[in-house]
């Protein structure tokens, strides 16, 4: 029956990636230009020469024709597409694309069932899925069995961190390569090799851009390949219908700018996210006001809710300053309340003021320590019970029992104080807040050391014989 099956099926198709159309100026301008400029052999492809420079591993990989299921993990505009372009036109395999915004699982099984046909013609299948962290769970189970039978070689592309964004059973199965952002030189290298192509497309007037004005859309871009080219390609539209009846079209840093605003890479619900308050809350961690003020403007600028900042704030104000200057807390409260009454864009202010504030207090984490000291020493002794002279007693039986034996009220006594035991016998003595010399906090050890000395004192009067 097998052999009936094979003799029956058709071979199907190649799915060749689109071939860069270079006939005419007319089709070639309808097309964005970062299209038209796409590299169609490895010696054009901008950067990540780490990854397919000569004899990189990647690199070789494609070359023996051993393509791994991949994850291609980068930032917007470092090649990702572009590289498994290069691989549908190096690798003997059928090639075909699926993008997740637009597919479905009826779409893998068409794809599968393809694949199954190419087996039997010995034909590896490469299956490219851009945008593959759009694909639910669900829907990324359905590659498993067949990443895992060699049925299909996976390469997916994403600009999310695949540790958030692709199921680990699948990650498990796949090979991460991870693409930097392209580099200013190859930027402006990939610039200049675009205005001929813009010339050539539409050659009256010709462009000529300053190289001040590719310094500008350099530093426009922060190392979005495709987002430069499109920055160019706006400029020169622009820099065409002012100078309509002039010989060149010159394009200046100023044009650019006019042009252009800065997009700051930014995803409130994505890694950058957290990077970035990380990134704040460590420098005020390390009392850098300079740091913590940059972190905190950047996530303003990107449109992080300021609400968001001031609650993490008020965090740090308890685990990286807390008693060493227990003010902190009531400030980061305030700054909260202030921007609710406030909000923005004035409000912004109050985000600022805070991070640096808590930059320039004194540091202590002697709370947050105390408090994953004590929550580890409960999971290990368990529920202790009370000491009696520490119970209320508001029943006669309660009384009669023992309870609240032996208490004094501290504030009848002098200094508002009497040593006493306050833990469960078994714990009697351990220290579990151990203030640090910093701040308003040296004088709580100071203190500390004097109280703890009294109840050892008192510990030891009582356990004599």
């Amino acid at each position: 029956m097998a052999e009936d099956m094979f003799e029956e099926a058709q071979e199907p198709a190649r799915s060749e990636w689109p071939a860069r159309q270079s006939d005419s100026g007319e089709n070639r301008s309808a097309r964005p230009l970062a299209d038209r400029l796409r590299p169609t052999e490895f010696g054009d492809f901008m950067g990540q020469e780490k990854l397919v420079g000569q004899n990189a591993p990647l690199r070789r990989l494609i070359d023996g024709n051993r393509v791994p299921s991949m994850i291609l993990w980068g930032p917007p505009g470092s090649g990702k597409t572009t590289l498994a372009s290069l691989i549908a036109r190096t690798t003997d395999s059928d090639f075909i694309t699926l993008s997740a915004v637009t597919s479905g699982i009826k779409d893998v099984r068409g794809v599968i069932d393809i694949a199954k046909v190419n087996r039997q013609y010995a034909r590896k299948t490469i299956l490219f899925i851009d945008e593959i962290h759009r694909f639910n769970k669900a829907q990324q189970d359905a590659f498993l069995p067949h990443v895992e039978s060699g049925l299909i070689t996976l390469i997916g592309a994403t600009t999310e961190n695949p540790s958030f964004s692709v199921i680990a059973p699948l990650l498990s199965r796949c090979r991460v390569f991870t693409l930097a952002a392209i580099e200013d030189t190859h930027l402006v290298q990939l610039l200049q090799r675009a205005v001929p192509e813009l010339n050539e497309v539409e050659e009256e007037p010709p462009i000529e851009v300053e190289s001040e004005a590719l310094d500008a859309i350099v530093q426009l871009s922060d190392g979005d390949a495709r987002r430069a080219l499109g920055i160019l390609e706006i400029a020169a539209d622009v820099a065409r219908e002012q100078h309509a009846e002039a010989e060149a079209a010159p394009i200046t840093r100023d044009d650019v700018v006019a042009v252009v605003q800065r997009h700051l890479m930014y995803d409130r619900g994505g890694e950058e996210h957290f990077n970035l308050i990380s990134a704040l809350h460590k420098t005020i961690r390390s009392s850098d006001p300079h740091g913590a003020l940059y972190w905190c403007e950047r996530m303003l600028a990107g449109g992080e809710d300021p609400r968001f900042i001031l609650r993490r704030l008020i965090r740090a104000a308890s685990e990286d300053v807390g008693l060493a200057a227990p003010n902190a807390l009531v400030h980061a409260v305030a700054c909260l309340d202030a921007f609710e009454k406030i909000g923005q864009p004035e409000g912004n202010i109050f985000v600022s003021q805070l991070a640096v504030a808590l930059a320039m207090a004194p540091k202590s984490n002697a709370i947050y320590m105390a408090s994953k000291r004590t929550a580890a020493l409960i999971q290990e002794t368990g529920t202790l019970p009370v000491p009696l002279h520490l119970r209320n007693a508001p029943t006669g039986l309660m009384k009669s029992e023992g309870y609240s034996d032996g208490y004094t009220y501290d504030h009848d006594e002098a200094g508002h104080f009497v040593p006493k035991q306050g833990l469960p016998d078994e714990l009697e003595g351990t220290a579990l807040y151990e203030p640090t010399d910093q701040g308003q906090e040296a004088r709580l050890q100071e203190r500390l050391s004097e109280l703890d000395a009294a109840r050892a004192e008192e510990r030891a009067a009582r356990k004599k014989p």
